[in-house]
């Protein structure tokens, strides 16, 4: 495959940046197969942001001839407080997270991240090399990798979040990082510190956050809010109405999404739209809306901007886009619904 091709592959949404596209040129010129990485909490059920968006992306890079790496922090999920700090939950739903990225990405490797801090003689040393560069206030400033504000009352513990998850990075030895939008942060700090310490600084990699699909302003968003809307209102385990998880069948599916923001004429923060975009059109070529004659009949299109279009023109009502929406989003989760029917811990979470 030709590095243009490559490079397209890349590039495709979800991914909304690159840090640098001249960088990653010349990684596809100068290495064979480069080495990826996303990392990953474990909390809790997968849903369409998590493993179906973040999947596709992967195995975009899968396709560009990329080695691809999920590392599953089970540390980082213990200092951030999730699923109880209980190691045995932790390791049970790791394999669980485990065998689904398996499962959507053939041919990803999966690593834990206590098996590597366990076999590496030199992690504890870089990290504190790398702790060396971070002052107080910018490790606080970047904890909202992790959810957090500096408001919070946090423990000790938590300020190691932010070097340790870069040192991950140099541990593993990577080409490219890979993240949803809300991990920049950490990106930008490897890249300002590693070049002081000599160490190798990988390309970054944001892909889209897809939206919950309640109404932004219902999960607590002003105009004059400190937060980032796009973080803020990111599909959660957290908000279990606004997320549709891999597990949903098709009746909770549609009913989510029956209930979903969808205002008429509306195609800013619109979460459906998002859905058919970033999601629906990865796996499609086309999406069809079956409409009664009387109102046109079926519509089917090939590009989501003029879906969008059409949209803010209401010439599509928001339930006809909500049941397409539900029966495409069904045949992409179907196939995982049934991967995982016997998985009986998955109810527990």
């Amino acid at each position: 495959m030709d590095i243009e091709k490559r490079l397209d592959l890349v590039k495709r949404q979800p991914t909304e940046e690159i840090v640098l596209l001249d960088e990653l040129r010349k990684i596809f010129e100068t290495v064979n197969r480069p080495r990826h990485y996303i990392g990953l909490e474990i909390s809790g059920k997968l849903h369409l942001g998590s493993l179906i968006l973040t999947g596709y992306k992967i195995n975009d890079f899968l396709n560009a001839q990329v080695e691809c790496n999920v590392f599953l922090a089970d540390w980082h999920t213990y200092i951030n407080n999730k699923l109880d700090r209980d190691w045995e939950k932790i390791k049970e739903v790791s394999e669980y997270y485990s065998e689904a990225f398996k499962f959507f990405c053939p041919g990803v490797n999966v690593i834990v991240g206590s098996s590597m801090y366990d076999t590496s003689n030199e992690y504890w040393k870089d990290f504190v090399k790398f702790s060396k560069h971070m002052t107080l206030s910018r490790t606080m400033r970047a904890l909202t990798i992790m959810g957090r504000t500096e408001k919070e009352n946090l423990d000790f513990s938590q300020l190691l979040y932010p070097s340790m998850q870069s040192v991950d990075i140099r541990t593993l030895d990577l080409d490219i990082v890979h993240a949803g939008l809300d991990q920049r942060k950490i990106h930008m700090l490897v890249r300002e510190i590693f070049p002081k310490l000599g160490w190798k600084v990988p390309v970054s990699i944001h892909h889209h956050l897809l939206p919950g699909l309640s109404e932004p302003s219902k999960l607590g968003l002003t105009e004059d809010s400190t937060q980032d809307s796009s973080i803020s209102s990111k599909m959660s385990k957290s908000q279990p109405s606004s997320s549709i998880t891999i597990h949903d069948n098709e009746s909770a599916i549609r009913n989510k999404i029956n209930k979903g923001y969808c205002p008429v004429g509306i195609s800013q923060n619109n979460p459906i739209l998002e859905i058919i975009r970033y999601v629906i059109f990865h796996e499609f070529s086309q999406f069809e809306i079956e409409r009664d004659s009387k109102y046109g009949g079926n519509i089917t299109y090939i590009d989501p901007s003029e879906l969008e279009t059409d949209y803010r023109g209401k010439k599509i009502h928001p339930m006809d886009l909500k049941n397409a929406t539900s029966r495409y989003v069904n045949k992409i989760i179907d196939p995982i619904r049934k991967h995982f029917s016997s998985w009986s811990m998955i109810d527990d979470l």
